[in-house]
């Protein structure tokens, strides 16, 4: 995200990037002399810096990461024989003739994974009758063992999603990067128009509109509870710039802003909860079980300040997201949380201007049908759907992706 010449391309200090091996990702950030823990491997990412984003580097001895030749990138049995079927293959555990000393004194010896590899395969009495599929599966096998190979790529929310759905699905509500990829569309998401985000996706739903914006226009998230969960935008790795764009609002406000009874000019919305400093914890909580009166001492002079200037400037981030929603004229609705949706999506329906999309998702259907049959009892929307989309799993060799799972997203144009 540079703003001239290669630099964009190119892994730069600071930067958020997301580490690949095999289908593992994670995303971490180049800080000096950080040590990386991933996969069981140590490294650490000084030796990056400069290069270009995907290329693939071998750790080598102290943690120091070394860009891959090209020449070590093919297959490590070039030429191989493959047999017709496996049911004479017995496995025995005796087939190979390198034993586990034999392998610890190829790697003292300084040999790198892809020649482990080779003379595994060239010490194995069963690899050339085994079939191509069955060799393939081996090589892949060995690979992840053996090489000391990672592959550092420019954090997209393509990449992210798959990151999140592959080690911790939960985060995300399941949601798959296709899915995220309809819901993008449908919501008409583009450069300079306002957009209102409800999500529970750690900020994955929230940085994938980000992008998508590039920095111009305005982004409302409206967040639960004390505030907004952002860790997913900061694996992006945003300009400063695209923050300014971004915007927050606690949805408890929502329903005072409707009926203009919000006070963003309070400047201590807390006030009167000092109290609490005075009182004995046996007069806080009732069933409390202490004998003794017990009083917190109250803030200092230098903790009361910090607190007012961050009062301060939370009352100017919501003053400054109250003023974009009181016009009602957003250009998209992006719902996608853990939470019942219908309630949501009822309230922040009033702030899309006329004929504007919306969509909504959730991994259970049945909250989505009552969505879409409190919206047809009520009326006032157009071009209504409710999509679930199932793509089969194939076992096949060398097929593409496998996908499982079902998603559901809906569009609407308010008339």
């Amino acid at each position: 995200m540079a703003d001239n010449g290669d630099e964009e391309y190119r892994i730069q200090q600071g930067d958020y990037v997301v580490l690949k091996r095999g289908d593992i990702f994670k995303a971490v950030q180049i800080v000096p002399k950080k040590k990386i823990i991933f996969e069981k491997q140590w490294f650490f990412l000084d030796n990056a810096v400069g290069n270009l984003y995907s290329t693939t580097f071998e750790i080598s001895s102290g943690g120091i990461l070394q860009p891959q030749k090209l020449k070590e990138t093919g297959n490590p049995s070039d030429l191989k024989e493959a047999g017709t079927d496996n049911r004479n293959i017995v496995d025995d555990g005796k087939s190979q003739k390198l034993t586990r000393d034999d392998i610890e004194t190829l790697k003292e010896q300084g040999l790198k994974g892809q020649e482990i590899i080779q003379q595994l395969i060239e010490n194995s009495s069963t690899f050339r009758d085994k079939t191509e599929y069955a060799q393939d599966k081996y090589i892949k096998k060995k690979k992840k063992k053996y090489e000391n190979t990672v592959t550092i790529l420019k954090p997209s929310c393509r990449i992210l999603a798959m990151m999140y759905h592959g080690r911790e699905p939960g985060k995300i509500c399941h949601l798959r990067y296709d899915t995220l990829a309809q819901m993008l569309t449908l919501a008409n998401i583009h450069a300079h128009s306002k957009v209102l985000v409800f999500e529970t996706c750690a900020g994955l739903v929230l940085g994938s509109i980000m992008e998508r914006m590039g920095g111009y226009g305005s982004v409302i998230q409206m967040y639960p509870g004390g505030g907004p969960v952002r860790a997913g935008v900061e694996s992006f790795g945003f300009p400063a710039h695209f923050h300014d764009t971004l915007h927050e609002f606690p949805i408890c406000h929502v329903n005072a802003l409707l009926a203009g009874e919000l006070d963003t000019t309070a400047k201590d919305p807390t006030a009167g909860k000092d109290r609490l400093f005075q009182q004995p914890l046996q007069d806080v909580y009732s069933n409390s079980l202490w004998h003794e009166p017990v009083t917190l001492s109250p803030p200092t002079s230098s903790e009361s300040s910090k607190r007012k200037v961050k009062l301060e400037e939370k009352r100017k981030k919501l003053a400054a997201a109250a003023a974009l929603l009181e016009g009602r004229n957003a250009d998209g609705l992006v719902i996608a949380s853990r939470f019942h949706p219908c309630p949501v999506l009822m309230t922040l329906l009033k702030f899309l201007a006329p004929s504007r999309p919306f969509v909504v998702y959730s991994q259970y259907k049945e909250t989505l049908i009552e969505c879409y049959t409190k919206l047809k009892e009520q009326g006032g929307t157009v071009n209504l759907r409710l999509s679930d989309t199932w793509l089969s799993t194939f076992n096949v060799l060398k097929s593409g992706l496998l996908w499982d799972g079902y998603t559901v997203c809906r569009f609407q144009d308010c008339s």
